[in-house]
């Protein structure tokens, strides 16, 4: 979607109300389905890992609520500039609160679930002297994404823009004084971003899956907890929020660092697949994700990372 457009249609839907922009999106939702059938394989593969046993129709149908589910974060997005057009419920803002009382700062792992957006606005607005820094990857021409960095970085959040060729994507240094000071720094920890950024296996619906590891990285580095964060839709315009327990990175010698980010990497996934029991359809992660099938027998960090 090219940035006129964007406009356009924004524009429109200021003029004659949401149901334009809903409608337009849907329409080019259903394009993408239709045009691109390698992504559309690639979501019925993963619906089969999560609904085993069903038929091929069953999984068709799903990849099509997947991608018409996917129109709802455009029109949230623009419902954003409007503070009262979205409302949330939110459990585990304790663990923040704590963090903040203590002065301590953490990493906010998001995931591609929901509308991490949505989430990381709302958390600034909601929550006095949050401070967030929020790391992106960079896509090149993308304008859309402009649109929504400088969007973000008006509500108060700090944006990194991380450049997928870059072998380096992620400045931990920043990160590590940011989060000494007491701000949280965030990451989406389900995203590869190039074939050489540094990654730790793990496993997920009976399939390897790879996940990038800086953000486990700096967890350890820096001794700032992780909170794992969705924030996945419960109706229109309404959200649950959700953040876990802190997360630990912790290993006492070197040889035991790679174990560790394994063991949070795979706390990580164990959790979205409990929250993609919740929201089957509001996975927006539409690039191949799932790797080989992990085999009956096979487990451990080295087996997994292996298959993957």
């Amino acid at each position: 979607m090219r940035e006129r457009f964007y406009k356009i249609l924004t524009f429109l839907a200021e003029m004659c109300g949401p149901w334009l922009f809903i409608w337009s999106a849907r329409v080019i939702a259903a394009g993408y389905f239709v045009l691109f059938p390698g992504r559309t394989m690639g979501s019925m593969r993963f619906y089969r890992a999560l609904f085993p046993g069903r038929n091929r129709f069953y999984y068709l149908s799903c990849a099509w609520r997947q991608f018409q589910s996917f129109t709802s974060v455009f029109l949230d997005r623009y419902l954003l500039n409007d503070p009262g057009a979205i409302t949330f419920s939110f459990e585990g803002r304790e663990h923040l609160y704590k963090a903040l009382r203590e002065g301590q700062g953490g990493i906010l792992l998001m995931t591609h679930i929901g509308n991490w957006e949505v989430g990381a606005r709302q958390l600034r607005r909601s929550i006095p002297n949050f401070r967030l820094m929020l790391f992106m990857g960079r896509r090149s021409g993308d304008q859309i994404e402009q649109l929504q960095k400088e969007d973000l970085a008006a509500s108060g959040i700090r944006i990194i823009a991380a450049d997928p060729n870059d072998p380096s994507p992620f400045d931990l240094l920043e990160a590590v004084g940011f989060i000494k000071s007491g701000g949280f720094v965030s990451m989406a920890g389900d995203v590869v971003w190039h074939r050489d950024q540094r990654t730790i296996a793990a496993g997920m619906l009976g399939h390897a899956v790879r996940l990038p590891e800086a953000p486990f990285m700096l967890a350890l580095v820096s001794g700032a907890p992780l909170y794992i964060f969705f924030a996945a839709s419960t109706g229109p315009r309404q959200y649950h929020f959700c953040v876990s327990p802190p997360v630990r990175v912790q290993a006492g010698a070197r040889a035991h660092r790679r174990p560790a980010i394994a063991h949070a990497a795979q706390v990580y996934i164990d959790r979205i697949e409990e929250q993609l029991r919740r929201s089957p359809f509001e996975w927006y992660h539409f690039e191949s994700f799932l790797g080989a099938a992990v085999q009956a027998g096979d487990s451990g960090l080295e087996s997994v990372e292996k298959i993957a």
